[in-house]
């Protein structure tokens, strides 16, 4: 229930329509669940969440305006007490400790069972937090590791682009010793054979868009 004794209010944040539509029909067989807003862009939750305070909000991490990450940093920035939950295709840890870094207090796969869906949504209404074992078996794997650099992030998306070494520096405006330097430290910290491994690795974890 919410805090006024209701059902729970939800908001749902993904552009796209069909994955709208089908969390809208499993809310709508939920005698303590309410949807009272579904928004396509960042812009449009932020707005949506001003208006309507929703108790829970389902968030997607792609979004054509902004990331999902971004979403929720702003509706948080205003409104500090925001529940939400973000409902993603992506697992990698990367993507699920900045979602957490700030303030998701869910974060699950959309292949998730429908009622693992509806019981996270009842948790973090109750003002818990809710990371399923997969999700959290990612993140404590690589806690300790260091991660990766706005710069050498860049890097690794013109090696992921296909680009050698010459081109990455004339791009970036660096020498290319210093993008051999930022390949040597790319490769140790993700643990990488060379630099095709280091790019599916970062895809894996989230560091770069697949």
């Amino acid at each position: 229930m919410s805090k006024d004794g209701g059902p729970i209010r939800l908001l749902i944040v993904d552009d796209h329509p069909v994955v709208r539509d089908g969390l809208a029909a499993m809310i709508s067989k939920q005698a303590d669940l309410e949807l009272m807003g579904e928004a396509a862009t960042g812009q449009e939750a932020i707005d949506l969440y001003r208006t309507h305070r929703p108790d829970v909000t389902l968030m997607d991490l792609r979004l054509p305006d902004m990331s999902g990450v971004d979403a929720i940093t702003a509706i948080r920035s205003q409104f500090p007490s925001a529940r939400v939950i973000v409902l993603t295709t992506y697992r990698g840890d990367v993507q699920a400790l900045r979602a957490l870094k700030a303030g998701a207090a869910g974060y699950l796969l959309k292949s998730s069972p429908r009622a693992e869906l509806m019981q996270a949504i009842r948790i973090v209404n109750r003002g818990q937090k809710c990371v399923p074992p997969e999700v959290a078996a990612d993140l404590s794997e690589y806690v300790a590791d260091d991660l990766l650099s706005a710069r050498e992030v860049q890097v690794l998306q013109d090696v992921a682009g296909g680009n050698a070494n010459k081109m990455i520096a004339d791009h970036l405006s660096i020498s290319e010793d210093t993008v051999k330097a930022h390949m040597r430290s790319i490769l140790s910290k993700l643990g990488a054979n060379d630099r095709t491994h280091a790019v599916s690795i970062a895809m894996r974890r989230g560091f770069l868009d697949s």
